[in-house]
């Protein structure tokens, strides 16, 4: 068995994160962020280089380049609490801009199966981000990010939509879902007719968690999602993935361009014609 020594109060053993098992110098400032840790070598297939550099529980990591970029991918699992190890260890090793790259379903009818979805906020049912901050916290994207993201998917002639996630803590009851056995409560029939009503575009499980804690910390973060499902058509079709990741990456690009001229301009805020 591993043995490892470490503080209990930030687990680490020579800089090297007790979860993602990453050190200093091994992931870039651009992470990419998926749930499914066999979608981390997926989505490193769209880079010009890749290369494994940690696989430990939930937490998969590869690191490369694209167009000379430093680019990350880390798997986060499922749900707010991996999600929240996961961004607390990757900016402790270096990381400041988080894209999640995912799937969700869709509470729209006009939100198809294979769209894209780029998530400039959430609702935060996530359960994680309610230990961190008040509810009354804005669980919301950073604007480069979204901008970035909706740049990527316009270069790549993609179909997409720009809104707000409900991140939930569960998959079934908490997305309205009948639990085993038909379980329900009274508000989980209403919850997608609320949130319809409220104009939010899909469910999904992390978002809430990522931006609330990007937030706090002084990070940026943003989101693209595949839907692949609609509950109000009660479809559900697998696909979208690869389109996800591609615009993912081509932000990367886009940020790392952005990012150098706002640097050269000596401004503290990115704006379109900085630089």
């Amino acid at each position: 068995m591993e043995q490892w020594r470490s503080e209990a109060t930030r687990p680490q053993s020579g800089g090297v994160q007790y979860h993602i098992r990453c050190g200093p110098g091994q992931v870039a400032r651009y992470v990419l962020m998926p749930g499914d840790p066999d979608r981390v070598p997926l989505i490193a297939s769209t880079w010009d280089e890749a290369h494994p550099v940690a696989r430990h529980r939930e937490y998969t990591t590869y690191t490369g380049k694209v167009g000379g970029v430093a680019i990350s991918s880390t798997s986060t699992g499922i749900g707010g609490p991996s999600t929240a190890i996961a961004v607390e260890e990757l900016a402790e090793v270096g990381a400041d801009t988080f894209i999640r790259v995912g799937t969700c379903g869709a509470i729209q009818p006009e939100v198809r199966c294979g769209d894209l979805v780029i998530v400039s906020a959430a609702v935060r049912h996530d359960g994680t981000s309610d230990d961190y901050v008040e509810p009354a916290y804005p669980a919301a994207a950073h604007y480069q990010v979204v901008a970035a993201l909706v740049e990527a998917a316009e270069r790549l002639g993609l179909r997409y939509h720009v809104g707000v996630a409900a991140s939930t803590a569960s998959f079934h009851v908490g997305q309205s879902r009948p639990g085993w056995r038909g379980y329900s409560q009274t508000w989980t029939g209403q919850r997608i007719e609320d949130l319809r009503r409220a104009g939010v575009l899909i469910f999904e499980m992390e978002a809430a968690t990522l931006y609330t804690l990007a937030g706090l910390f002084g990070l940026r973060a943003g989101g693209v999602m595949a839907v692949v499902a609609n509950r109000v058509t009660d479809e559900m079709s697998y696909g979208g993935i690869e389109e996800s990741a591609r615009v993912a990456t081509e932000a990367v690009r886009i940020l790392a361009d952005w990012d150098q001229r706002l640097q050269r301009s000596g401004r503290r805020y990115w704006y379109p014609s900085v630089g």
